[in-house]
């Protein structure tokens, strides 16, 4: 079948592929690369793929593809589902004979309520959906294959066995050469990685089990199956030379040094290609497996801090001790690597002394830039059917973002309101990065690094113009 594979209009700005760990708009604009269309794509002959709110490709630029093809596929979140659904009926009215299908978290959990939600929608590929889109794809009957739920000829909901899950990562082809092939590199910014940038995954999965993290609990799961090393570093030489200008390349593995002789392995190898690279990890690596990565080209650590109180830690079962974590953090500064700390505000257990706790912590260790975003109960997670159970889900706000694709605090809690989740968000970052030494540091960088200056002048003016519009989100929830 000629297959589009579409990650659809929506929210000026939003990004919700795979590799956003919250589907929102973020404070500067931020877009990963759809690598959850791109593997299907990549199974898929003759396919295409379109990234369309990084190519501010608008409905009416889309629409026209209907016709072309004969399966369109899409990847879909809790808070763009509307939205993509809405997208989905305007392909069909285009081309009513185009089967229409849903990958992604929401669907993998939600099969029933999204194909009963929205009739306009022929089928959805539940948890790991590589194969069983293929499978649509090259035209074999539906009842026939795994991890599918779909609406067969009289309108009834079927859903077929589950999917054995991959355990061959080495099966999956490249999905750079479909990045090369469909998309325009220069097009994805991430505020804390060089640019530009191409990000991949080595492996799925996520030993750890924090209540709140959304893949490993809907599709990767909580076993790490990783691609070997050789395929791993074959993929990277294909980047290298095919990206031209490339600056850096980001392991987007939940958590890449869940296996430690194995990020060894990759690292020594990506040093004999002389690569810069940056990846997920956990605040707890090792200071020896940390200097054989730096030796190996890692730049950069995207670490999940969460909190900086460690009864909330405990909370969300994030196995992480706080001690350790600042070992960790010291290790990574005497040894250059550079970390972006991400933070969430508003889980269980938090009050408003909590809130400050986190805040002093992150200025205490001093990761090099901070994200910080709002707790996010989506289905699926231990977290969602925690705060349904507790009462502390907001019902009337579980799109998690608000009309114009900025974070919403769906959570509170008798004693720490929405008003003041949502609100902490703005004073951590205040706090965080209008003090002296911040300022100064991020000063120094932008002298020495005129392509830098540029970069931060214009995520600053981004920045500025993302609190006006959580202060209007703000209001607006108030008032409603």
């Amino acid at each position: 079948m000629r297959t589009l594979f579409l990650q659809a209009p929506s929210f000026d700005g939003f990004d919700g592929g795979a590799g956003s760990r919250y589907q929102a708009r973020r404070e500067i604009k931020s877009f990963w690369f759809p690598t959850w269309l791109a593997q299907p794509a990549a199974l898929v002959e003759g396919s295409k793929l379109v990234d369309a709110p990084p190519h501010r490709q608008s409905l009416a630029d889309v629409l026209p593809m209907a016709r072309q093809h004969d399966l369109a596929v899409l990847h879909t979140s809790t808070p763009s589902f509307a939205s993509d659904v809405k997208v989905a009926a305007a392909l069909k009215a285009g081309n009513p004979a185009l089967k229409i299908g849903l990958i992604g978290a929401k669907v993998a959990v939600q099969a029933e309520e999204s194909l009963r939600d929205a009739p306009v929608i022929d089928f959805v590929a539940r948890n790991e959906f590589d194969f069983t889109v293929k499978d649509v794809a090259d035209g074999q009957t539906w009842a026939g294959i795994k991890g599918l739920s779909y609406r067969n000829a009289e309108g009834v909901i079927v859903h077929n066995a589950d999917r054995p899950v991959l355990e061959d990562m080495d099966r999956l082809p490249f999905v750079s050469p479909i990045y090369r092939r469909d998309l325009d590199y220069q097009k994805y910014f991430i505020g804390y990685l060089k640019h530009p940038y191409v990000s991949i995954y080595t492996g799925r999965g996520c030993k750890s089990r924090c209540t709140f993290c959304l893949w490993p609990q809907t599709v990767g799961g909580h076993r790490y199956r990783t691609r070997s090393v050789g395929n791993v570093i074959e993929e990277i030489r294909y980047i290298r030379d095919n990206f031209p200008g490339l600056k850096e390349i980001f392991f987007d593995d939940d958590t890449f040094t869940d296996d430690l002789p194995r990020a060894e392995a990759i690292a020594r190898e990506m040093g004999k290609l002389g690569v810069t690279w940056s990846c997920n990890a956990k605040a707890n690596v090792p200071r020896e497996t940390l200097k054989v990565l730096k030796d190996g080209g890692l730049r950069l650590l995207l670490v999940g801090y969460e909190s900086g109180n460690q009864q909330i830690l405990h909370n969300i079962k994030k196995g992480m001790r706080i001690e350790v974590a600042k070992r960790f953090t010291k290790d990574c500064h005497e040894l250059g690597i550079a970390i972006h700390g991400t933070f969430i505000l508003g889980l269980p257990g938090e009050t408003k002394e909590t809130i400050q706790e986190t805040i002093r912590f992150a200025i205490e260790t001093n990761p090099h830039t901070v994200q910080v975003s709002l707790a996010a109960p989506y289905p699926g997670t231990f977290l969602f059917d925690q705060a349904q159970r507790e009462g502390w889900l907001d019902t009337a706000h579980t799109e998690y973002v608000d009309a114009h694709g900025v974070q919403i605090a769906p959570l509170a809690y008798p004693h720490l309101s929405h008003t003041e989740i949502f609100d902490s968000v703005e004073a951590f970052y205040r706090k965080f990065y209008f003090r002296a030494p911040k300022i100064a540091s991020i000063c120094g960088e932008m002298i020495r690094d005129r392509q830098m200056l540029v970069r931060r002048l214009r995520e600053g003016v981004e920045f500025f113009h993302f609190l006006r519009e959580r202060k209007t989100a703000g209001a607006e929830r108030t008032a409603a």
